[in-house]
């Protein structure tokens, strides 16, 4: 704090044992007390942020939120209770909730939108930017983590890993008396062709490690524009009926609702596989149950559904042949170092301002 503010017209005046005279002290004096003044406030005007659902980012270290400012999180948030939480935030924090106009008009103070995804689709962001409230996603941060489930699910599949897991645990193989088991035809990647839906920076690893097993690699752009060089684009139709592996990897908009159902299907190898990494809705559901039921296609690998958590009655639970397909609870995006790296880049995303 400034020691001693002098007011009126006198010749001298004193900050702290310094002594200053004139205009000269005048202007020395404003300036040291609206610094004083800044810090006082800055010390005062904690930024207040909170996320709704964090119960999604597993057991990693909210630390990075924690510096920039007064940070609570809640492990998951109903619609009224998302209400309640946001009347005096300034940064709010989502993963999947849904962020709506009566959302938004019920934070006042509401400054900034971050969410712990790519997508933005749960999140108004046409009404959020009328109101000058900025919307920042995070974007590369699951690379890795989504190419190796791809390639967890697609080698389960063509490799049989779940039957000869069984064959040993149940015994099987130990009454066979034979020291293999002979039972199941599965196949390798080299020399056949895998065909990615979807060539972003996710499809472009997967191409390339595919390529390191010896598979050739082509793809479908699902906006008409093949930007990349270094595969060939080629039209939807051609890349499933020569595909051995469809790999989706795509967003959801208009151009990919429902993009493979029962007709796309058809036109699949019988012995071919497909796997989703995308987005749920990009595949009709009950079309592809459907299809793997009756041989249309040999399997599937699925990580995203329409709905999340999938209801019990799902077509996918209800399957004739439920070892044909390889389900997961949405998780390709989340190993430790993807989820690890999504908060840094949040923290950032914040620390940017607005």
């Amino acid at each position: 704090m400034v020691d001693t503010l002098v007011s009126g017209a006198s010749a001298s005046r004193r900050v702290g044992s310094t002594p200053i005279s004139g205009t000269k002290s005048s202007a020395v004096c404003w300036t040291l007390f609206l610094c004083y003044l800044y810090r006082w406030n800055s010390m005062k005007c904690v930024m207040k942020i909170a996320f709704l659902d964090a119960a999604t980012m597993g057991n990693v270290s909210f630390e990075p939120f924690e510096r920039l400012g007064e940070f609570v999180k809640y492990d998951s948030s109903t619609p009224s209770e998302a209400l309640e939480r946001v009347k005096d935030i300034d940064v709010l924090l989502i993963n999947k909730v849904l962020v709506n106009k009566e959302l938004i008009d019920a934070a006042p103070e509401l400054k900034l939108i971050c969410i712990a995804a790519t997508g933005v689709n749960n999140i108004d962001v046409e009404y959020a930017a009328s109101k000058g409230i900025p919307v920042r996603n995070a974007v590369g941060y699951s690379t890795d983590s989504v190419v190796q489930s791809t390639f967890m699910h697609m080698l389960s599949l063509v490799g049989g890993g779940q039957y000869f897991d069984e064959s040993v645990k149940s015994g099987s193989y130990s009454r066979s008396g034979m020291f293999t088991d002979p039972n199941w035809n599965w196949w390798e990647l080299a020399g056949k062709t895998i065909g990615i839906i979807g060539m972003g920076n996710i499809g472009n690893k997967v191409a390339r490690i595919a390529e390191a097993f010896g598979m050739k690699v082509c793809y479908f752009s699902t906006s008409g524009t093949g930007h990349c060089k270094d595969y060939p684009c080629v039209p939807l139709q051609q890349l499933l009926s020569e595909s051995d592996i469809v790999s989706i990897h795509a967003p959801l908009n208009e151009r990919t609702l429902n993009l493979i159902g029962a007709a796309q299907l058809s036109m699949m190898k019988p012995t071919a596989y497909l796997i989703n990494m995308g987005r749920g809705a990009i595949v009709v559901e009950e079309d592809l149950a459907k299809a793997v039921d009756e041989g249309v296609i040999a399997g599937a690998g699925i990580d995203v559904f329409v709905t999340e958590p999938i209801p019990e009655d799902h077509p996918y639970l209800r399957m004739k042949h439920p070892e044909r397909m390889r389900l997961a609870p949405h998780v390709a995006w989340a190993s430790l170092e993807a989820r690890s790296r999504l908060i840094d880049i949040m923290a950032g995303n914040i620390a940017k301002g607005w």
